[in-house]
């Protein structure tokens, strides 16, 4: 079983990919040996008709060769031979036209047609899949793509404190925050931050680590204008 030149035109394809026979096997969680045997169209090393049919139609669709394709030229399956069925001495004779032989006989021979013609010459000489997709930022550079333009402050009690802020012009407002407590803040344009008591907090303003400002006993405050980049 199986048409001449099949195993060759996968190998063919597989190299095209530039995928080698130990990566298929491991994409596809078919031995090595036996998609060796198949390129090889050495089926009588794989388990059966039914495992070859299997393994093939795996390996076409890894390959991105069309599986129904691959089956046809690999060939029908045999039908096991089937016994006549008893007949009553009063059942009447019924006579069916056999179409199962011209029609396997057709296949097999649309099966060679395709060989012979080169239709897998044509499946491989498909474009090569496309080269893999570069990897996605990571979650933090996707972040800092998508946020807006603008001011972020945040603020970590490492001692009791009271935070008063000031964004955009609007109303001071004052958080007081416990030990381990933090809050961000966000401004378009101006942001203004202050601290009761220096040496109190950690501060982080656009990602950058200021650590704990200030000195102990006494306010500690800063005022963050964004400046539009030049161009923008």
């Amino acid at each position: 079983m199986g048409a001449k030149g099949l195993g060759p035109a996968l190998r063919r394809v597989r190299e095209r990919r530039g995928v080698s026979l130990l990566e298929a096997a491991r994409d596809t969680r078919i031995r090595a040996e036996h998609l060796e045997a198949i390129e090889a169209e050495e089926y009588e090393r794989l388990l059966g008709d039914v495992h070859v049919r299997a393994c093939l139609r795996t390996y076409a669709a890894y390959l991105g060769v069309p599986p129904e394709r691959v089956l046809e030229v690999y060939g029908a399956p045999e039908a096991p031979p089937e016994a006549p069925p008893p007949r009553l001495a009063s059942d009447p004779a019924i006579r069916l036209p056999r179409r199962r032989d011209d029609t396997r006989l057709l296949v097999m021979v649309a099966a060679a047609v395709l060989v012979l013609a080169g239709a897998f010459g044509v499946l491989s000489a498909r474009d090569p899949a496309p080269p893999p997709a570069p990897p996605p930022p990571s979650s933090a550079a996707a972040l800092a793509e998508a946020a807006p333009p603008g001011i972020e402050v945040a603020v970590v009690a490492r001692k009791p404190v009271e935070v008063t802020v000031a964004i955009d012009g609007g109303e001071p407002a004052t958080y007081a925050l416990r030990i381990g407590e933090g809050r961000s803040f966000a401004a378009a344009e101006v942001l203004r931050l202050r601290l009761s008591r220096g040496l109190s907090a950690q501060v982080t303003a656009n990602g950058k680590d200021l650590g704990m400002p200030g000195r102990p006993g006494r306010p500690w405050s800063y005022t963050w204008r964004y400046e539009t980049p030049s161009g923008g």
